[in-house]
């Protein structure tokens, strides 16, 4: 399991865990970390890739290296869990007992492991009107029919008009009809850019097919125009559709809980 991180001081707590420390972004963090900064690398986009430039140092230089088996990646304010948790009830001297440790046998009939999903037309008709007034003065029926509020309609509200519709055009042909109905027919999606799989040949299919896509992005999306939160992390939130649909369609999946805890509170003070 690799736990990534922005806090070089998350380090103790992470190998408490039994967990892979991961150390993203601009601040130093010693050799013991596993880093996106060697080798092949596109650190430098760590702002618009967020956890995916991780993921492509991993593609590029230490794939091969891992050993058969599960391999999953969680967050320092957001780990797996085997059951549904109170936020209220999760305290930073608890917290080591109710993460994953180990894939329990029921689930070794799996290929991989999503996070439980979220589902993007439950909002509220006042917040879709503060989010995408135009967007929603144009098709007046997303306040009726939930339906209609589907993946693709709330990544424009999201993330910029037609800008998910832009991207798809971009993919390969194996994938570029079955994504396009994903986004146009799902109303949910497996958040937070968090998975486990089964093995490293899936992996590394996963990214075969993300990457490049990515890449490809680029020359529509640059870099230099993508302001405010929603497009600034533009590419972590194309991957973290796409992975919804790439391991539904292509590994037999389940889903886990995802519990929120930010180990920030407690150890960015000490």
């Amino acid at each position: 399991m690799f736990c990534l991180s922005l806090e070089p001081n998350h380090y103790d707590f992470i190998k408490k865990l039994d967990y892979i420390p991961v150390g993203l972004g601009e601040k130093y963090f010693k050799e013991s970390w596993f880093s996106d900064k060697s080798g092949t690398n596109i650190s430098k986009k760590n702002k618009h890739y967020g956890e995916y430039t991780y993921h492509y140092w991993l593609w590029k230089n230490y794939l091969d290296q891992l050993d058969e088996g599960w391999i999953g990646f969680c967050q320092y304010r957001k780990f797996w869990s085997l059951n549904t948790q109170d936020s209220k009830n999760i305290t930073f001297n608890n917290l080591t007992s109710k993460v994953l440790k180990d894939i329990p046998n029921n689930l070794q009939g799996f290929d991989s492991i999503l996070g439980e999903p979220m589902y993007v037309n439950q909002w509220k008709v006042m917040k879709f009107l503060k989010k995408g007034f135009k967007i929603v003065l144009k098709r007046p029926n997303l306040l009726i029919n939930k339906k209609k509020r589907n993946l693709n309609f709330h990544f424009d509200l999201m993330h910029g008009e037609n800008n998910l519709k832009k991207a798809i055009d971009l993919l390969d042909e194996n994938n570029k009809k079955n994504f396009s109905d994903f986004v146009n027919q799902e109303v949910c999606f497996n958040p937070h850019n968090m998975f486990i799989c089964k093995s490293k040949e899936i992996l590394k299919k996963y990214y075969e097919d993300l990457f490049p896509w990515l890449e490809r992005c680029e020359k529509i999306f640059g870099f230099d125009n993508l302001i405010g939160f929603g497009k600034i992390r533009m590419y972590g939130f194309l991957a973290e559709r796409f992975m919804s649909y790439w391991f539904k369609k292509n590994t037999k999946y389940t889903v886990m809980p995802i519990i929120f805890y930010d180990i920030r509170n407690d150890l960015n003070h000490l």
